[in-house]
């Protein structure tokens, strides 16, 4: 298994961060460099918790530390990929700001992020706390059904980003098993590489938009 999982793990951040890199080099205005942001983000920020978890395997050494914190850099910058993901749905379907969306977007993620950040996590011990678990995660999923139900009403908009909002959807379903019982039952673990695929699926949408939709880029976008 280790071999097998080992393996999607560098094929993902590699293909997450080139894809990245990519973007942003063929983007021509701002939703398209947002989209590169977010699969960097998402690349960078698993990076530190896959590789250490990629190390552990073959490397005789306490990585209890790395694991941890790479855990707690990966909630982090996971909470601002949504972030993106929401100024990206304003920009390629041209839809008006409104203050209170954005401020709800903006506090979700905020206190996603302070919950992460007290000590009760036990990220330097690797603890896998399950009450702060759940609690941390609580204000992240309401983040992400926000951001799933606003691709979801603009999903007969745009055929390229039409499944978006499934993506999220299937991505949460299979994140959220881990966090509330993976302590208990370590396979649920396995929850982990589907939602992975969930979020090459979403980069692969933003590698078509850039590279194959050019001709039909929404208007919105070249404010």
């Amino acid at each position: 298994m280790k071999y097998g999982e080992s393996t999607f793990d560098i094929l993902y951040l590699l293909f997450a961060i080139v894809s990245g890199a990519v973007i942003l080099a063929k983007s021509r205005n701002r939703t398209e460099k947002l989209t590169g942001f977010a699969a960097l983000i998402l690349g960078c920020g698993d990076a530190f918790h896959l590789v250490p978890r990629v190390l552990n395997y073959f490397i005789d050494a306490d990585f209890t530390a790395a694991l941890g914190i790479g855990k707690l850099v990966t909630s982090v910058t996971m909470t601002f990929f949504y972030v993106l993901l929401y100024y990206v749905w304003l920009g390629y379907y041209g839809e008006t700001e409104k203050r209170g969306l954005t401020a709800s977007v903006w506090l979700l993620a905020a206190i996603r992020v302070a919950l992460c950040a007290f000590p009760q996590n036990g990220w330097a011990e690797n603890s896998g706390n399950l009450t702060w678990g759940i609690i941390r995660n609580v204000p992240f999923v309401i983040l992400g059904a926000l951001i799933c139900f606003l691709y979801f009403r603009s999903r007969n908009e745009s055929r390229r980003f039409r499944p978006v909002w499934i993506y999220i959807l299937l991505s949460f379903a299979f994140y959220v098993p881990v966090t509330v019982g993976a302590g208990a039952v370590p396979m649920l673990g396995m929850l982990m590489l589907p939602k992975t695929v969930c979020y090459i699926l979403m980069i692969i949408t933003f590698l078509f938009a850039v590279l194959k939709d050019r001709p039909d880029v929404n208007s919105a976008n070249k404010k």
